[in-house]
């Protein structure tokens, strides 16, 4: 479970952040547009910085870190090393490369097959050009090829789910890792890790440039991951609250009949009782003069009766309900 929730946890984080930037945009085009434009290329870097923080801290990316896991070496049958001795510098830059490069070229290829195929919907080429027979070609093809990468990726699970393969990625066989769950001597080691704070005599300038330029970047890294780690649940959240289900559930409840009135308070010895003829006011027993309903209960007095009683009691002659003078409405006939 944790090997598959990982994966869709960044699958997240991406257009979350990417629907904050347009908004940001469209909000303040002069100031915020260029994040827009260049969105792509910002997040792969910050996503670089990330994932290099989190695989030379942890042995792991920040979304396998999440869900208390770490990558060791494939076929590596001695004793597992503790998630802070980090990955060996081979088996380090592949995972780099495959975590980060590999999602920032499958979206620009698909940024390019949606831009091709609606510039060949209007498209001012010759039908007989090289160039339109290329990108036809290329559109014709990319559904197959997109299809066999889908398909890859869904059989490597199926095979880690019944355990025929070691991984449920094909990234990670690339890589030549696998995943593996923290143990109890991998937290302790990076509580201890994150606890230790050593610092380094550094006397000449390049030294010092080098480790304060080293902390920023880790600072940075570290805001990022706190940052992302608090608003995963929101983003859940949200995910949740806009899935179709849910919004079924509220279509639901918000088509419910609108329910009945408020029943009526117990009549008292000296409240009104209603008179078998709607044209008769319930307190002088006489045709209504000036008819005036009160809002707070919707009955119809003479304006006087209603008038004298709100003032003297302020409550409805019927109900017993609340009221005051503004709640007298005034009501006009047709014929009036």
């Amino acid at each position: 479970f944790e090997a598959v929730a990982q994966d869709s946890l960044m699958a997240a984080v991406k257009p979350a952040l990417q629907h904050l930037v347009k908004v940001l945009a469209e909000s303040n085009p002069g100031r915020y547009s260029f994040l827009w434009h260049w969105f792509d290329e910002i997040y792969v870097l910050l996503d670089l910085l990330l994932q290099q923080h989190y695989l030379a801290r942890c042995s792991a990316s920040f979304s396998e870190n999440f869900y208390s896991l770490k990558r060791i070496p494939m076929g590596d049958g001695r004793q597992q090393p503790l998630a802070t001795a980090g990955l060996p510098k081979r088996q380090h830059w592949k995972s780099l490369l495959l975590l980060v490069l590999v999602p920032y070229l499958k979206g620009k290829l698909e940024k390019l097959v949606s831009s091709l195929r609606e510039e060949d919907e209007y498209s001012i080429h010759p039908p007989s050009s090289s160039w339109k027979r290329f990108y036809r070609a290329f559109l014709a093809a990319y559904p197959y090829v997109n299809m066999t990468w889908e398909g890859w990726f869904l059989i490597q699970q199926l095979g880690y789910i019944l355990g025929k393969a070691e991984h449920h990625s094909p990234m990670l066989k690339l890589a030549g890792v696998r995943l593996v769950r923290l143990t109890a001597e991998d937290i302790l080691a990076l509580e201890k890790k994150w606890a230790e704070t050593t610092p380094t005599q550094t006397h000449s300038i390049t030294s010092r440039v080098q480790s304060a330029l080293r902390k920023a970047l880790g600072g940075i890294a570290f805001s990022l991951s706190t940052g992302l780690s608090v608003s995963v649940f929101f983003l859940q959240f949200l995910d949740w609250w806009y899935s179709s289900e849910n919004q079924e559930t509220i279509k639901a409840l918000t088509a419910l009949p609108t329910p009945p009135p408020p029943v009526h308070l117990e009549h008292e010895p000296s409240s009104a009782l209603l008179p078998s003829l709607k044209t008769v006011c319930p307190l002088c027993r006489k045709v209504r003069v000036n008819a005036t309903a009160l809002a707070t209960s919707g009955f119809v007095f003479c304006y006087r009766c209603a008038y004298s009683h709100v003032k003297a009691h302020q409550r409805c002659p019927v109900t017993g309900y609340a009221t005051e003078l503004q709640h007298l409405v005034k009501l006009y006939s047709p014929e009036s």
